[in-house]
């Protein structure tokens, strides 16, 4: 005989019913000391919001702005050749809007975000070619996402394509020697943001999968690559990341023979440089580990491989994304020390404008103004990264399970 058992009904909690006024007494006049200090707050940030934006409005200077607009985001990059930086920025709109239709979730949210963000752009007043390329950026993502939620569009080729699009991007912005469709570009040209982006985005590739096997290396129980590890990660850690530029931009040509571009030891100072913290936050997470988990792994006749690739790394990496995301919101903000080894990124090019004999005469100087644009760029970015952190962590429930 068979039984079947109903289906028990979950209730939720009551909603709290409330108003604005209920909640201002309850949580900011709940007593006459908190009464005081939120006046104290309330009158202090309005006093700053008001001086802030009667100097935005009326006093700051902002024409260095529109008028060094391509230097900030490209630096000395010959404009008869820009169509390759436009069509690296095209190639990752395009994966990022497939990528949204095809698996959804946070690939769709980031598509949206870009298709929002291309649009909003594209209604500033930058000029009619400005306006019309971020149009067409906007129509490439929604053209893309669309096209994957028609069409059921195999995931290997578009996965393949995510993988080889740094090395596609960099080969367009930096041509081949001797082309003429893609004629080499010397690296001392890059500047801005698109430096900015590129000596953010490599090293963070780069010294994922290094950090990574320095935090295995640093657990194992072969005493020559323990040491190796532990002498790496300490010796890295040990000395700023000023001397590592430094070392990395007058002592690499000896280790390889070579006399590579000043963008390329850059990129490997910061990737030698974010790999040994890295390690260090992934060591943190593969404690975090239960023995049991190892244990388990192995009672089901997994071999040492197995158990690290499937059970021990996917949650020691769950737990510390939080960790690494930080470190690679404090990378993408220390490329900006780059300068020092002659590398004009966007804080680079910001000290260039300021400086500029046209802008020399204004009254107390653009240096406000300039900072003020470079910062609002940085936190755009910084800000993304967090919240696309977050949504990671609510998906995975980091922190909750």
């Amino acid at each position: 005989m068979s039984t079947t058992q109903a289906p028990v009904s979950t209730m939720k909690p009551p909603r709290a019913s409330t108003n604005v006024v209920v909640w201002l007494r309850k949580n900011l006049f709940n007593g006459w000391l908190n009464s005081i200090i939120t006046v104290v707050l309330v009158w202090g940030l309005a006093m700053v919001l008001y001086r802030f934006g009667r100097w935005a409005l009326s006093e700051a200077f902002w024409a260095p702005i529109p008028a060094n607009l391509r230097l900030f985001m490209v630096g000395r990059y010959p404009a008869e050749q820009l169509w390759r930086v436009q069509a690296a920025l095209a190639l990752i709109l395009a994966l990022f809007g497939v990528s949204g239709g095809r698996w959804g979730g946070l690939l769709r949210a980031i598509a949206l975000g870009l298709l929002a963000a291309t649009a909003l752009l594209a209604l500033i007043p930058l000029g009619i070619a400005a306006q019309l390329f971020w149009l067409g950026m906007a129509a490439l993502i929604g053209a893309g996402y669309l096209l994957a939620r028609r069409v059921a569009l195999p995931r290997w080729p578009i996965i393949v394509l995510w993988l080889l699009s740094p090395f596609l991007c960099l080969l367009l912005i930096g041509g081949i020697d001797g082309s003429r469709l893609l004629p080499a570009v010397n690296s001392r040209d890059w500047g801005g943001l698109l430096l900015t982006i590129v000596l953010a985005v490599f090293p963070i590739v780069l010294s994922f999968p290094l950090g990574v096997l320095l935090a295995l290396g640093r657990r194992s129980r072969l005493p020559v690559v323990k040491g190796f590890c532990v002498a790496y990660i300490e010796t890295i850690r040990g000395v700023p990341l000023i001397t590592v530029l430094y070392m990395g931009s007058l002592m690499l040509p000896l280790f390889i023979n070579a006399n590579p571009a000043a963008v390329t030891r850059a990129v490997v100072a910061l990737t030698l440089f974010s790999a040994a913290y890295l390690a260090e936050n992934v060591r943190g997470g593969l404690q975090a580990v239960p023995n049991g988990q190892i244990e388990a792994a192995k009672a089901l006749g997994l071999n040492v491989f197995q158990t690290t690739l499937l059970i021990v790394l996917p949650q020691a990496l769950r737990a510390v994304i939080p960790a690494i995301v930080g470190q690679f919101i404090s990378l993408f903000k220390d490329t900006s020390l780059v300068a020092i080894i002659g590398l004009s990124e966007l804080l680079g090019i910001a000290a260039f404008v300021w400086t500029q004999p046209q802008w020399l005469g204004t009254p107390g100087g653009v240096q406000r103004e300039v900072l003020l644009f470079v910062a609002l760029i940085y936190w755009i970015f910084c800000f993304s990264m967090f919240q696309l952190s977050r949504r990671i962590e609510q998906r995975l429930g980091v922190g909750t399970r």
